[in-house]
């Protein structure tokens, strides 16, 4: 077995890929009551009911593990990735609120240092939530986010056969600790980060993506699954472009979750434009393989190539969110 075929069957069998590559079975429950809004995107888009365009709602729940160990970084998180999230769509966030159960002052005190310092660099208020003490010990935290997009929206629906497979992401950063989490925005500056998050609003605006994810837990390859089963079509995906950090290992890049980085799906002839929308920033932005008919993800390396192939994760209890994210 050559170094690929190895790689693509660790990938194949690692446990976030697998929940993000049957994605579907978390939001199967709300499918007859999700009032015709379509589920398993980054948001939940509702058109707009006294206007025009669409209302964007979106939630995340932080792992208790997680905001034990890292706290300050948890409630930063739960700020940064919903944010993400309603870019991912194409839209502007409004306003956020919180769900904190905590045991103590001091552990409530550095998650709400963690989300106030988010919501300041990235311009976007918390207006309010639910606030809890306990006494197991235990933590709880999450996060949701209203925005606003227009018409036309990136969705997880619409990428097909023969688009370009694009990343935009980040480079400009570092791991935080042993977490396989890619940090480039608590180093960088306010504006820096919300012209950033502009990217995707301009980007569709301009009509020349029309579906693509934010990559989360999972990774590329958890991210690019998940897209592939919203829009049941496959994907190739080609090293040869892809980029990534100096001394880091592929597989670890791949099952990355990076502070910005978003996989489009783009028709070819609106290639050219989409690179050129990403020139002057420093963002990385790249062809990196393409979606097709036949089902699963091909790995390619020069004349290698290999087959993810995924067996059913394990039917334990999921915590299942409406917008398409799995919290274990």
């Amino acid at each position: 077995m050559n170094q690929l075929a190895q790689l693509a069957e660790s990938l194949s069998s690692h446990s976030a890929i697998l929940e993000k590559a049957t994605i579907s079975r978390a939001f199967e429950p709300a499918a007859d009551i999700s009032s015709n809004i379509r589920l398993g995107d980054d948001c939940a888009a509702i058109p707009n009911p006294t206007g025009s365009g669409h209302l964007l709602f979106a939630a995340e729940g932080m792992l208790d593990s997680f905001v034990h160990a890292d706290p300050w970084f948890a409630g930063y998180s739960a700020v940064m990735v919903n944010l993400s999230d309603i870019a991912a769509m194409g839209g502007r966030a409004i306003a956020i609120t919180d769900v904190i159960w905590t045991p103590t002052d001091e552990t409530s005190a550095a998650i709400w240092q963690g989300m106030q310092a988010a919501s300041l660099a990235y311009g976007v208020p918390i207006v309010g939530g639910h606030t809890t003490r306990t006494t197991t010990g235990k933590l709880g935290l999450a996060a949701a986010v209203i925005g606003h997009a227009g018409e036309r929206l990136i969705t997880s629906f619409d990428a097909h056969p023969g688009d370009c497979l694009v990343i935009a992401i980040d480079m400009h950063g570092e791991y935080r600790g042993d977490q396989p989490f890619w940090n480039a925005s608590t180093n960088t500056s306010p504006e820096r980060l919300r012209s950033n998050l502009e990217l995707l609003p301009a980007l569709v605006e301009k009509g020349i993506c029309h579906a693509g994810k934010d990559i989360s837990n999972g990774g590329i390859i958890g991210t690019l699954a998940m897209l592939c089963n919203c829009s049941q079509v496959g994907a190739v995906l080609d090293f040869g472009n892809l980029p990534c950090p100096m001394d880091t290992e592929l597989e670890k890049w791949l099952t990355t979750f990076p502070s910005f980085g978003y996989l489009l799906a783009v028709p070819p002839e609106d290639l050219e434009a989409v690179l050129m929308h990403f020139t002057a920033t420093r963002i990385s932005c790249r062809k990196i393989g393409h979606f097709r008919a036949q089902l699963g993800i091909t790995l390619t390396a020069g004349e290698d190539q290999a087959d993810l192939i995924f067996d059913s994760p394990s039917r334990r209890p999921l915590a299942l969110s409406q917008n398409g994210e799995i919290s274990l």
